[in-house]
């Protein structure tokens, strides 16, 4: 995929999310400065914009068919650091994977990652992402001091926490403006290893015992959970916890350069998608797998040394990764529950191994407080996260069931990962969705700010 820059006349080209699965044609445009990106605001047309960063929401939040995707990975500039302080001031189309680049070496961390560090400012303050340090750190939006946004009137307005317009723009999915620029603060860090610890969890119960119990005492933690398992063994677990190490920890050579951070990568594949035969990753398959990574998995091991990148984005090592699933692409499915209501989780984990959808990549953490913004995912509970090939015979039928199950339980589904939810229980789920539509229609009577998720969820 590639953009026009602002200053030619773009041609709709087909843009889909990381999943693949739905992909629509919109004119995208690359803007490289605030004006240019506000002139792309005024010529977009009837079927109005959306901003968009490095691709990495799974499903149709960064899309708008018929008109125009807003490519912000142009504004990239990282305008100010105070190295005493970790606060730092940078366009919205700066990656994570940038700021650690520039910061680990001065000792500062970002405060959140999800599973990629291929994420921009922006998009991570607009989908409010969350990591494996929830329960300690909360979402991305908790480290933001301040935002610059541009309006669809075409002023630029500062947002702070605390306000309305912060707590709709973020986890707002760029639907109030486009996010220019953000002010942060990022996390002291002594080394750029982790220390972890790594157990097995013989079931479900035997997995939320173990997190419940222990999590207090970690800063990162998440499980990699078996959904093929079933009987005695229903949601088998790796569960995987870390501390950013000290510096005393590291062994001498390491001690040299204790802040390196030298991401390794392995060849690129892009016609991978091509390679892979209909039914490679099927229950047979991915049932080898599931049983291979639990078993070689240690019974108990405690302050293993490793890289940011294995510890935090194992698979931004491997470039294309979404393309393993072949051309029909995957669905990510990620829903929350809270506290109280884990019979729901064991009831969603059984129907899932029941089904026997292959899933080789599900995820358990556990969710601290709440977050400020008025469409944010997380919520105090438990959330699984799992990927599954699309298409699949009674995948639908499935996912809208769990979706019943979630909304009844209390719970909800993350829209930055979300590519099929049914509109009629989107407000059961976000309870402050009214006030966004309120806001909304505000900021934007003519909707200028439109996406795919938006017309299918009437947002």
């Amino acid at each position: 995929m590639s953009a026009e820059t602002a200053d030619a006349p773009p041609l709709p080209i087909p843009v889909t999310g990381w999943g693949r699965t739905a992909p629509s044609a919109a004119r995208l445009v690359r803007p490289r400065t605030h004006e240019e990106a506000a002139a792309a605001v005024r010529g977009s047309g009837a079927r109005g914009s959306i901003p968009r960063g490095l691709g990495r929401a799974y499903g149709d939040a960064a899309q708008n068919a018929g008109g125009a995707v807003l490519d912000m990975t142009g504004l990239d500039r990282i305008r100010r650091i105070d190295a005493e302080t970790g606060v730092v001031v940078c366009d919205a189309g700066v990656s994570l994977h940038r700021l650690m680049e520039v910061l680990l070496p001065l000792g500062w961390f970002v405060p959140v990652t999800p599973g990629t560090r291929q994420v921009t400012v922006g998009g991570a303050i607009g989908a409010d992402i969350h990591g494996k340090n929830h329960h300690v750190s909360g979402s991305f939006s908790r480290h933001v001091l301040s935002l610059e946004l541009l309006t669809a009137n075409g002023e630029v307005r500062t947002a702070r926490p605390g306000t309305d317009l912060f707590d709709a723009t973020a986890g707002g999915m760029g639907l109030t403006g486009v996010i220019l620029s953000a002010e942060l603060r990022m996390h002291r860090v002594e080394t750029s290893l982790m220390s972890v610890d790594t157990e097995r969890a013989a079931d479900l119960d035997d997995l939320m015992a173990r997190l419940t119990a222990t999590d207090h005492r970690y800063r990162y933690s998440v499980a990699w959970i078996d959904l093929l398992a079933r009987g005695a063994a229903t949601g088998r677990a790796v569960l995987t916890r870390g501390e950013h190490a000290p510096l005393d920890a590291l062994p001498p050579r390491a001690a040299r350069r204790p802040l390196e951070f030298r991401p390794r990568q392995l060849p690129s594949a892009p016609g991978l998608a091509g390679l892979v035969p209909d039914g490679l990753l099927g229950r047979t398959s991915v049932a080898l797998f599931n049983e291979f990574w639990y078993r070689r998995a240690p019974r108990s091991r405690t302050g293993e040394l490793q890289r940011l990148p294995a510890f935090f984005h194992p698979l931004d090592g491997i470039p294309h990764w979404n393309r393993i699933y072949g051309r029909g692409g995957f669905v990510q499915y990620q829903f929350v529950v809270g506290y109280g209501q884990e019979d729901a989780l064991r009831r969603i984990v059984r129907r899932i191994a029941h089904h026997g959808f292959p899933s080789f990549l599900a995820v358990l953490k556990r969710f601290g407080d709440g977050d400020p913004g008025w469409l944010s995912f997380p919520v105090p509970g438990w959330t699984l996260a799992l990927d599954i090939p699309a298409g699949l015979p009674g995948l639908g039928a499935l996912l809208d069931a769990l979706d019943e199950d979630v909304a009844g339980a209390g719970g909800r589904v993350y829209l930055a990962k979300d590519s099929r939810l049914r509109p009629e229980l989107l407000a059961a789920m976000y309870p402050r969705l009214d006030r966004f539509r309120a806001l909304r229609a505000e900021l934007d009577p003519r909707g200028v700010f439109v996406s795919d998720l938006s017309r299918r969820l009437s947002l």
